[in-house]
């Protein structure tokens, strides 16, 4: 298996770029995600011209103007980051996801302290120069701070997340068809009815009726609805029922006391007494002593590597 391509903040490999020369090296991106990312490290203050170590800056609101300046004095870097921002961004394309040093001034991703033309904090509501103008231009690659990685939950949404837009990145370098996104659909189907039942419906109705517009315009259109509702937290309980679901397309697989057990352990999984795996690796089992060639196609079954062991988790 290819390695996807992820950018990353350079200093979370443990690159001494910080504005002290030192890193944030996070021993999760580099001992666990490497096995399965190819990390492309980017660090903006550096490349932008500030150098290594540099005085600490910050943001600073100048009449209604965001602008990157020195912490102790006035020097304003604002336009050397649009610049190079400006550069660099187009660059950023062929990337499936992005991972970002939290609190930076032009990485973090949100709580990023706003300061007045004095320098004194007026709110805490900013985002990084980098990270703005990185979401503004792709929204729909899965961006996520490193520091929110150590949230089980909030981790195991971007991991799948970057493994569903590397499938539709991966589709539309192929060459965007009906069929291939008729394809793409099936293959996520039960995925998308855990995230967001109602987008699920609605994808499900635009699918059925692909000759009402060309087919760009359809999927632009789909991948927008379908990595929104992908950011959505999955409740238990959507996952409770489409393990149900699945288990109606098992039913030459599964005694009656099969299908008991599996039931008991779905149950406990809604009630929280065991993890997602548990009842995952029942209906696993299942699909692979009699294969439902349908279920056989569904990414829910394994969204990512298994290594991951991120289903231990939540």
């Amino acid at each position: 298996m290819s390695h996807i391509p992820v950018g990353i903040s350079s200093c979370l490999l443990g690159q001494s770029v910080r504005h002290d020369g030192g890193h944030k090296h996070s021993r999760f991106c580099t001992g666990v995600l490497a096995e399965h990312f190819s990390f492309q490290p980017l660090c903006p203050e550096l490349e932008a011209g500030l150098g290594v170590p540099r005085p600490t800056i910050h943001i600073r609101d100048i009449d209604g103007d965001l602008r990157l300046v020195e912490s102790k004095g006035s020097a304003d870097h604002t336009d050397a980051m649009r610049n190079w921002i400006k550069q660099r961004i187009p660059d950023i394309d062929q990337l499936r996801g992005y991972i970002l040093m939290a609190k930076s001034p032009s990485c973090g991703m949100e709580r990023i302290k706003v300061h007045n033309a004095e320098g004194r904090v007026i709110h805490r509501e900013g985002r990084g120069l980098f990270a703005e103008a990185l979401i503004q231009a792709y929204p729909l690659m899965p961006v996520e701070e490193e520091g929110r990685l150590n949230d089980s939950h909030l981790c195991e949404n971007f991991i799948e997340r970057v493994f569903a837009y590397d499938d539709w990145m991966n589709l539309v370098e192929s060459g965007l068809t009906p069929s291939a996104l008729v394809d793409f659909h099936t293959r996520h189907k039960f995925q998308l009815m855990a995230h967001c039942n109602q987008t699920h419906q609605q994808l499900g109705r635009m699918i059925a009726n692909l000759k009402s517009a060309p087919i760009g315009e359809i999927g632009n259109e789909y991948i927008a609805l379908f990595m929104a509702a992908m950011r959505k937290h999955i409740r238990r309980g959507a996952h409770a029922n489409v393990m149900q679901h699945m288990m109606g397309f098992l039913r030459q697989a599964l005694s009656a006391s099969d299908r008991q057990m599996m039931t008991e352990q779905i149950d406990a999984y809604r009630r929280e007494e065991v993890p997602l795996i548990v009842p995952m690796t029942l209906l696993m089992m299942a699909q692979r002593r009699a294969p439902a060639d349908y279920l056989s196609r569904q990414e829910y079954l394994s969204p990512y590597p298994e290594q991951l062991g991120l289903r231990n988790k939540v």
